[in-house]
């Protein structure tokens, strides 16, 4: 299945077909496509270039480790995520070697994220990221230090067919995508104040 963005400017193809399904094949992910994946993680821009996020990850070959990251997801999740063949939790150092907080450890964990979901979505997969998920069991299960923040599960997979999933969740994967307009967050001189580029 596919939908691509309906964008109102024209956006990288990769991009606009990158989106956040809850169906997937029953396929196994390929080893070099994680590793791929994974790589775009790794180049991903950071604050200071210190990368400060890790991933936890298990594919269905794994059933051990697998079970052990479905069991962090919240029951909605549980429901469709336990289908994809890999799931994965991105984690954020977010104190430093000196011990100093690294306030912008969620941003570039996102943005390594987001990297991977794109890198997934350019080799035919796609990442469906969430946060539906118990933080403080995931520390527990993973045994995460001080300081090691579980910041969002991710689903990697094949996209299915929405037939498979139950009625209240192929409602929301037939649905269209929509986004607020640039208007509503492109800003000038203050917050709210629209940028005359997008007006």
């Amino acid at each position: 299945m596919s939908k691509p963005a309906p964008s109102t400017y024209p956006i990288n193809e990769v991009i606009a077909h990158r989106w956040s399904p809850r169906a997937f094949l029953d396929k196994p992910v390929e080893k070099e496509k994680i590793l791929s994946f994974l790589e775009a993680a790794r180049w991903a821009a950071s604050s200071y270039g210190v990368q400060p996020w890790s991933y936890i990850i298990a594919t269905k070959d794994d059933p051990e480790n697998f079970a052990k990251l479905v069991s962090v997801l919240v029951p909605f999740n549980q429901s469709w995520a336990a289908n994809a063949p890999v799931l994965l939790l991105s984690l954020a150092q977010t104190v430093n070697a000196e011990g100093k907080p690294n306030s912008h450890a969620l941003h570039d964990t996102g943005a390594a994220s987001a990297q991977l979901s794109i890198q997934a979505a350019a080799l035919g997969l796609q990442a469906h990221q969430m946060s539906g998920f118990d933080a403080a069991e995931a520390k527990k299960v993973f045994a995460l230090p001080e300081g090691v923040e579980a910041v969002a599960a991710i689903a990697v997979g094949y996209a299915g067919d929405p037939e498979t999933l139950p009625d209240f969740l192929k409602e929301r994967e037939l649905a269209e995508r929509g986004r607020k307009p640039l208007s509503e967050f492109v800003f000038t001189g203050k917050y709210g104040e629209v940028s005359p580029l997008v007006v």
